[in-house]
């Protein structure tokens, strides 16, 4: 069984978070949502972004996502993939010196990375996209530029993978973005 870490953290894009939570865990990956100053039981708040014809998307209250794992206690070189959801949350996330190191980890050990959305924002700030095609929300697309990497500006239901990067603009990707996920993991889903 592979293991699979998610950085998350108070106002992640609720089907960003939690679609990709049930949809790993469903087909049988052990993932562990983690939160930086938060334990396994707490929760972040989520919210739901939605586009419905204004110039961005717009945003309203989600859930509360519950973390079943405890940040200050992982070991990024147990896991084999990351995942990274968008929202708000990478906007703080990536003030996070630790969070910065482990997104670095995956990359430098070359283990599958997903992110989606804002996602790249954490991406862009560990300084791991140079020479890296990568798909993020538009308003992200000049964070990929700034940090070397390739901006791939594709529809908001696609996905991208560049080697084992998967990166998709926002959640009407998740079943282009899952799937290329789950194929460079290694997965074969038949029916």
């Amino acid at each position: 069984m592979k293991k699979l870490l998610m950085l998350v953290g108070d106002y992640v894009e609720d089907y960003e978070v939690m679609v990709p939570f049930q949809t790993l865990l469903a087909v049988g990956y052990e993932v562990h949502a983690v939160c930086p100053d938060k334990k396994s039981g707490d929760s972040v708040r989520t919210a739901i972004h939605d586009f419905e014809g204004d110039q961005t998307y717009s945003e309203k209250p989600g859930h509360n996502f519950a973390l079943n794992a405890t940040f200050s206690e992982i070991d990024p070189a147990s896991y084999d993939a990351l995942v990274i959801p968008g929202g708000r949350a990478p906007e703080y996330l990536r003030l996070n010196d630790r969070v910065l190191e482990i997104v670095r980890h995956f990359a430098t050990a070359d283990k599958p990375i997903a992110a989606i959305c804002h996602g790249a924002q954490l991406l862009a700030a560990a300084g791991v996209l140079e020479g890296k095609q990568c798909s993020a929300y538009p308003a992200c697309g000049p964070e990929v530029k700034v940090a070397g990497g390739q901006y791939m500006d594709i529809a908001v239901d696609q996905a991208h993978v560049d080697g084992k990067l998967v990166t998709a603009p926002a959640w009407p990707a998740h079943p282009q973005w899952l799937s290329k996920f789950m194929g460079v993991l290694g997965a074969q889903i038949t029916l």
